[in-house]
């Protein structure tokens, strides 16, 4: 354990709220919406990335076959000063469930102020942040930030799932650097605040998102004997192939897919086909085309026209990933500034392609 890192213990005494049984083998209440069917394991879900997991993207990777969808994270102290795009990012669709709204913040006062917030809003479930690696989160004690504090990051999960009516969840990665990859032991800590499950992203707080996602760590946890609530692992999850094979190899509950469902909510849809033991689908030009057009619209809907034009430019690049010469097209899509202007690029693009031979 490198020096940055205060030592913790768990608490024998620590009930786990939502599994008094301990030999319970089924998943928490929210959970039982899912189709958990031997044929249908594990759980698909969608990981939480700002500004890329919204209420329009989240509705296209639901019909698409995302049985888990969670909120982008959301700041405690934004919520607790009604900050509108605060609440813009709670909102979520009656089909768009089971779904959990994720919260992060370094400040125990300011993250219990707005669970009431958060449980106005009626989720399956609320997300803890303790993951995000970015300067802006993690520099301020937050995200994977608390990781450096371990003890803290403990209280603070303890006293929201204690103040909570709803089920509590945790998502974080294997520790804050490579010199202190701690999560096989701080998760049973965590369990033991009364979590009804955990994620877990296969990287550090320093590695960011580079290097490769360690998902042997995140197996030694699901397959502790004393760990008894769902795990579920994240990272580097880009094909349905990968996903299964990861299932296979480390026994997980859920795989959250993020990056890799950018631009291609067809992801889901491919992970249950190979799940269900059937062929993947070839996904055509203009079916891309149409759903990327469908996204487009439903932000504009949804955040205007502005704000949506210059945050669906992350997801074009994906959308269209693989096409031969595609360039000309993504540099028109990703500068053109209106609405009418895009939609004209995309009717050239699935011209252009489903003539060609």
């Amino acid at each position: 354990m490198t020096k940055c890192c205060k030592p913790f213990t768990t608490n024998p005494l620590t009930k786990n709220k939502m599994n008094q049984d301990k030999n319970n083998s089924t998943l928490p209440s929210f959970f039982h919406s899912l189709p958990l069917t031997p044929s249908h394991s594990p759980i698909i879900g969608l990981s939480p990335m700002d500004d890329i997991t919204d209420l329009p993207f989240r509705e296209i990777c639901k019909e698409f076959g995302a049985d888990l969808l969670i909120t982008e994270f959301i700041a405690s102290e934004a919520l607790n000063r009604d900050a509108e795009k605060s609440f813009r990012k709670m909102r979520f669709t009656p089909k768009q469930r089971p779904i959990g709204i994720q919260i992060f913040g370094a400040d125990e006062e300011e993250l219990l102020r707005c669970l009431e917030i958060v449980e106005q809003a009626e989720p399956d479930f609320i997300d803890i942040n303790w993951g995000c690696p970015v300067r802006k989160v993690a520099g301020k004690g937050a995200g994977s930030g608390i990781l450096q504090d371990i003890p803290k990051m403990l209280r603070i999960t303890a006293a929201l799932v204690k103040h909570s009516h709803l089920p509590v969840t945790v998502k974080t990665r294997l520790g804050y650097s490579t010199d202190s990859m701690m999560i096989t032991d701080f998760a049973e800590a965590l369990q033991d605040t009364g979590i009804a499950a955990l994620s877990i992203h296969g990287r550090t707080k320093t590695q960011m998102y580079s290097g490769t996602a360690d998902w042997t760590m995140i197996g030694k946890v699901k397959n502790n004997p004393r760990m008894h609530i769902p795990i579920f692992g994240n990272g580097d999850i880009t094909t349905a192939t990968q996903a299964v094979e990861n299932k296979n190899r480390y026994g997980v509950d859920g795989i959250l897919i993020g990056r890799g469902a950018i631009g291609n909510p067809w992801i889901f849809e491919q992970c249950q086909r190979v799940l269900r033991g059937e062929p993947e689908r070839e996904i055509t030009v203009a079916e891309r085309v149409d759903v990327c057009r469908r996204h487009l619209h439903a932000a504009v809907a949804f955040k205007g026209e502005r704000t949506a034009i210059f945050e669906m430019r992350k997801h074009y690049g994906a959308y269209f990933k693989g096409l031969f010469n595609f360039k000309p097209f993504r540099l028109a899509l990703v500068s053109t500034p209106t609405l009418e202007e895009t939609l004209a690029v995309l009717d050239r693009i699935k011209e252009h392609y489903n003539t060609l031979p």
